[in-house]
């Protein structure tokens, strides 16, 4: 697969549907890694006889979803930065775009540890759940928060590979980190009986383990032995300037779109701790269906990143047009699973009779987040491979706009639907935003 996504990336040829999807089921499958630790985590305290062990792991992951979401420029921006600097076949600073991120990544994530009293205090003030979900949750974060640094780093390692085009090395890491998180779940929960504690280890766990891995594959096949690390360079001022100044956008876009699942699972503790765990198994649903349209956005960001690299006009359009249908593809065809499956997928998350029935019945709100936010979730991609990044900020503060203006709307009147519906519309805003702006872009670049 790895000469396969080579061959892609350098052939002056046209690229086909065949090429780009060669290059794009490697990264679905690397980026479904990241929803399926939470899906799995979910899944597993299911399981359990209470629908409160559900809503501890819901408040639990928002809290590290919030930490890390909003550092996932770490990811992001070192994958779209490292295709062009090897597009422009600058190995040297390649291996730059990689020490910068990891520096920040280490940093980071040290800082969480060092707040994690303020960290969750105030989460818990904010969200407002039950006592025994604090019981659950509390538990849940003192165990896995010691993963910080370790997880901000795998982002900066996939990023990289992924830049680099090293999409086996990427896929295997993640892959490797699921498949070890759903065994240690296995023996923790169902074999020791260690509940939340349990599934918080076994994240814990997969996390260094992957990171050990990811530094293997890096220092391996990166060819650092030669790299003469200069404290000048690393710290450039221009070159941190320039990565901040994306990170600075990229961090605002996510500030709103975790105000969106913050204030989403802060209602849902509202309505009871059953709607609180249907909601979240959904919303396990609904990262799924993202991060599927999100591997799809890696491979156009590859394609865009190189294309500006090496000044490559018509590898740009094929890869806006190949990602496009294969996003709309994609769209009908989850729409459509979960219309006919709704039932038997919610069934994989929790045996709670109350929780699968009320999940099932607002199954179809998620049904419809493929069709109205696959193409701004395919255009995050090619914004980011080009790394203009403002309209993916201004697209969000957008829509964080419409979003606020529905809850305060339609929730004290539809309830759930409502908070659902808000969502929606949401995503459709992101799609609709980012669509015009895409016009703008094209009209920008000189490629």
């Amino acid at each position: 697969m790895a000469a396969t996504s080579r061959y892609v990336l350098q052939d002056k040829s046209r690229i086909g549907h065949r090429k780009f999807i060669g290059l794009a089921v490697p990264l679905i499958l690397s980026a479904l890694s990241t929803p399926l630790l939470g899906a799995v985590d979910t899944a597993m305290v299911g399981r359990l006889p209470d629908a409160a062990y559900i809503g501890g792991i819901a408040v639990g992951s928002l809290i590290f979803n919030t930490m890390y979401w909003l550092l996932g420029f770490l990811r992001v921006s070192t994958s779209g930065f490292t295709a062009q600097a090897h597009g422009a076949k600058n190995e040297h600073e390649v291996k730059l775009m990689f020490l910068r991120p990891l520096l920040l990544a280490v940093g980071f994530g040290l800082l969480f540890i060092l707040f994690q009293d303020l960290i969750q205090t105030s989460a818990f003030w904010m969200i407002q759940p039950s006592e025994e979900v604090i019981g659950h949750a509390a538990e849940y974060f003192d165990i896995r928060i010691w993963g910080a640094p370790f997880a901000l780093m795998n982002y900066a390692i996939v990023g990289w590979l992924i830049g680099l085009s090293r999409v086996r090395s990427a896929l295997f890491l993640q892959v490797f980190m699921n498949l070890l998180n759903i065994g240690l779940d296995a023996v923790f929960v169902l074999v020791l009986n260690m509940g939340v504690g349990g599934v918080a280890f076994a994240t814990l766990i997969s996390e260094i383990t992957a990171f050990m891995i990811g530094m293997v594959f890096v220092l391996y096949g990166g060819n650092f032995t030669k790299f003469k690390m200069q404290r000048n360079q690393i710290f450039d001022s221009n070159k941190i300037y320039e990565m901040m100044k994306v990170n600075r956008d990229l961090f605002i876009r996510t500030v709103c779109l975790l105000t969106v699942f913050g204030l989403f699972t802060e209602k849902g503790a509202t309505f009871g701790d059953q709607v609180l765990a249907a909601n979240a198994i959904l919303l396990q649903v609904h990262f799924i269906m993202a991060y599927i349209f999100d591997g799809i956005a890696n491979a156009a960001s590859i394609l865009v990143g190189r294309a500006m690299g090496a000044k490559h006009k018509e590898l740009y359009s094929q890869a806006v047009k190949l990602s496009a249908v294969w996003a709309f593809f994609v769209s009908i065809v989850l729409a459509v699973t979960m219309v006919s499956f709704d039932t038997h997928i919610v069934s994989l998350f929790t045996n709670i009779e109350a929780v699968k029935q009320i999940a099932i019945s607002y199954g179809y709100w998620v049904a419809m987040f493929p069709i109205v936010g696959f193409w701004g979730l395919q255009l995050q991609g090619i914004f980011s491979g080009a790394t203009e990044v403002q309209p993916l900020r201004n697209s969000m503060v957008i829509s964080l706009i419409v979003f606020l203006i529905s809850y305060w709307s339609f929730i004290p009147f539809l309830g759930n639907d409502g908070l659902w519906f808000s969502f929606i519309l949401f995503s459709l805003s992101r799609s609709l935003v980012l669509w015009k702006y895409l016009f703008v872009l094209e009209k920008r670049l000189a490629v």
